[in-house]
């Protein structure tokens, strides 16, 4: 099965941003969008980049942002029913990552899994290092 580590950097948040996909112990993929940005949209950035980097193979994802499995997992399939609006007031942040990504995730079969950030796991760290690597314009 592919095993992926994702992270996502702006810094300042907004400001220029970053992520990186690390496959392998090396980074498969990094980027950015241009202008300011935060550090969840290059989070979501980074789940896409890893669902594409999967081509639909089964895939374990590793991520530190617990909000976008939580999008994935719990909330966007309710929003979408709901005509991509909150049962509550309040639009949707970021729905244009928010559709992307759950298409994405609905077309794939990958597993989401949490891991806590800045906590001494190797891949994690290393993906945080090439997500902030990429948001000063590194690239594969």
């Amino acid at each position: 099965m592919l095993e992926f580590w994702t992270d996502g950097s702006a810094s300042p948040n907004p400001g220029p941003g970053g992520y990186a996909v690390i496959a392998g112990g090396k980074p498969v993929a990094l980027g950015s969008e241009p202008g300011e940005t935060t550090n969840i949209r290059m989070e979501a950035c980074a789940l896409a980049a890893a669902m594409g980097q999967a081509k639909g193979e089964k895939c374990k994802i590793h991520t530190d942002s617990e909000f976008w499995i939580n999008v994935l997992t719990k909330w966007a399939a309710g929003w979408r029913a709901n005509d991509w609006h909150k049962k509550t007031k309040g639009e949707i942040q970021n729905l244009d990552l928010v559709k992307k990504l759950y298409g994405l995730y609905q077309d794939s079969d990958v597993e989401l899994v949490w891991v806590r950030g800045h906590n001494d796991n190797e891949y994690n760290e290393l993906a945080d290092e090439w997500a902030n690597k990429a948001r000063k314009g590194a690239r594969l």
